[in-house]
């Protein structure tokens, strides 16, 4: 295969798995057999796409992976029973249109199945990565903090529940959407997060995820339109994401809020999160938390330069985001808030603070923040243990690039 056809093989599953794995699901109801039929599917374009790749990939990968989903139920001697129904699906012509193989609603059909509240909420959140996402086994364990082991082990339990329990793929109605929204909303926040900061790799940023994120975001609003969480959600991902052209510059490095060009953040995109957390504060969700997050967004949003930040509004969100959500990386963002609005001193106290109890010991984030508020408190010394500390843990690589600048800089 040639480097521009494994290039091309890689892309298309990033950009269009979820729509791929989904169709399967909706043709077969079975998670493993659907997952299995498109790795397959993988394989088999790996060895044909060398003598010239199809018009649509796509499209050839989901017709390739329902002929090998047929295949394998017709090898398999413990599944009689679906034999007959096999004779039924190899009727159904998969070479038609394009847009008979694909339904836009069906990722967030498959969402609503993986978060189905007979699982455990993380083994929701982590099926759905899986499957959905296309996330490896070991990004998730790492989003979760957990060994790969663990999380496979997870996985595979709640794809077990879901074949024995019969669960159906379709999209809840009103009554089951409250069961089953909030992790719907944690999966589509943690797809964005992902794509907005990967966990590891060359790249900071897969525009793939965030498109799809926002996109899940759009399906949700519309499916829940009186929902405020849902609205500030997706208040939240439109004003993060507008800013997305910013935060690298031509050389591919990590650009701080504070330096990115302003002009280059996506005005529409920014009216539209204005308006939409606006819209979530009216339906009665002004505390939720992503309501909250998105409310930060939008003080960032509203400043013409980065000194017209105002630090305290921000601050006073966060200190209502603790107390509606508290979590480490929460009370981290607190303190660097507050350091902006009332020295690096008082910032460094809720760090000093944090650091005690050692959750966030392991995370470069926490390292390369305290690194920056002890410098501009003139630590310099201490600024750089802090940020050699963060640049042994860091895992993407152009945050190791940023990290390695400023220890250069405080060298």
């Amino acid at each position: 295969m040639t480097t521009l056809s494994s290039s091309l093989l890689g892309r298309t599953y990033r950009e269009h798995g979820a729509r791929i794995h989904a169709a399967l699901v909706r043709k077969f109801a079975d998670l493993d057999l659907a997952e299995d039929a498109v790795q397959e599917a993988l394989v088999a374009a790996l060895e044909q796409w060398g003598d010239g790749a199809p018009n649509d990939p796509a499209a050839w990968l989901v017709r390739t992976a329902y002929h090998k989903a047929v295949d394998r139920i017709r090898r398999s001697k413990t599944a009689r029973d679906k034999q007959n129904a096999v004779a039924e699906l190899a009727e159904a012509s998969v070479d038609g249109p394009v847009e008979d193989l694909f339904r836009h609603d069906d990722p967030l059909r498959l969402i609503f199945l993986c978060c189905h509240p007979a699982l455990p909420f993380e083994s929701q959140v982590a099926l759905t990565l899986r499957t959905v996402s296309c996330l490896t086994t070991a990004e998730i364990a790492r989003a979760f903090l957990v060994p790969e082991s663990t999380m496979a082990q997870r996985i595979v339990r709640a794809k077990a529940k879901i074949r024995d329990a019969k669960i159906p793929f379709r999209t809840p109605d009103e009554s089951e959407i409250e069961d089953r929204i909030d992790a719907v909303l944690s999966v589509v926040y943690l797809v964005f997060n992902e794509g907005y900061a990967v966990t590891a790799g060359e790249r900071l940023v897969r525009d793939d995820l965030c498109t799809e994120a926002l996109r899940l975001a759009r399906l949700l609003v519309d499916l829940a339109p009186s929902s405020g969480p849902c609205a500030g959600l997706r208040a939240l991902l439109l004003l993060t994401d507008a800013r997305r052209a910013a935060r690298l510059d031509a050389n591919g490095d990590v650009v701080l809020l504070e330096d990115q060009d302003r002009s280059l953040w996506n005005r529409e995109q920014t009216e539209r999160g204005l308006s939409e957390v606006e819209r979530a504060i009216r339906l009665g969700s002004p505390r939720h938390p992503y309501t909250l997050q998105a409310a930060i967004a939008a003080v960032h949003a509203r400043a013409a330069t980065a000194s017209d930040t105002n630090w305290n509004d921000i601050a006073s969100l966060y200190e209502l985001l603790l107390q509606s959500s508290p979590s480490p990386i929460v009370e981290l963002n607190h303190a660097v808030a507050v350091a902006m609005a009332r020295g690096p001193q008082a910032g460094l106290s809720l760090l000093d603070a944090l650091a005690l109890r050692g959750e966030l010991d392991g995370e470069h984030l926490f390292h390369a923040a305290r690194g920056d508020l002890l410098d501009r408190a003139g630590r310099r010394d201490d600024a750089r243990a802090a940020y050699a500390r963060a640049a042994r843990l860091v895992t993407n690589e152009p945050e190791r690039r940023f990290i390695e600048k400023r220890l250069r800089e405080l060298a």
